[in-house]
């Protein structure tokens, strides 16, 4: 799996970062990095409650962040 986090910085100066391929996978941050770290653990907790509830098939899973 490979997912892109897009960030954008708010008009009052905090940063929000989105993993595009996961609807709703989005975090603020004071930091564009402490934006992006939020966003890959919540990307991470989905894909966890994915397998959890077997949406996501059962094999091995390599998981790629690449910053937008």
């Amino acid at each position: 799996m490979q997912f892109t986090v897009e960030t954008e910085r708010e008009i009052d100066g905090r940063w929000i970062a989105e993993v595009t391929e996961l609807p709703g996978a989005m975090k603020y941050g004071k930091t564009r990095e402490e934006a992006i770290a939020r966003a890959e653990a919540l990307a991470l907790r989905a894909i966890a409650e994915r397998i959890e509830t077997a949406e996501q098939p059962v094999e091995p899973i390599h998981i790629f962040f690449a910053a937008a």
